[in-house]
């Protein structure tokens, strides 16, 4: 087994994005919700994802989207959440270990949470611009 390493730079930040997206991509739960909205346009979705995970995690600042808004109508529950951050938790703990291995979790957890109460608001109240 390989030793796991630090996230410090954008190729960590790559190896981390790819690997999670391609196990989204075949899950069969979250596979065709994602791929049913991304369609052809993984690289426009992976470049943006790096940049995100990139400006969180390494304070180095090339993503200034709004987070939320392409998800608030997809049609997830709590359970494509859990799934979601159990398979991001299981690869950043295969691929990395250290401080920002730790920070990505945190984040990634605080970020569900925090997404699928504003999703079950919006459904709530559907007059509410995002």
């Amino acid at each position: 087994m390989q030793s796991r390493q630090e996230i410090l730079t954008l190729d960590d930040i790559k190896l981390l994005v790819d690997t999670f997206y391609q196990r989204i991509q075949t899950d069969e739960l979250l596979g065709p919700i994602f791929n049913e909205r991304i369609q052809d346009r993984w690289p426009i979705h992976l470049d943006k994802m790096y940049r995100f995970w990139q400006t969180v995690l390494l304070e180095e600042y090339t993503y200034d989207g709004r987070p939320f808004p392409p998800h608030a109508q997809l049609p997830v529950g709590p359970e494509h959440f859990e799934q979601w951050l159990a398979l991001f938790t299981k690869t950043v703990d295969e691929l990395f270990s250290g401080d920002k291995a730790t920070e990505a979790k945190w984040r990634a957890n605080k970020m569900a949470i925090m997404f699928m109460a504003k999703i079950e608001h919006f459904r709530k109240n559907p007059l509410n611009i995002v």
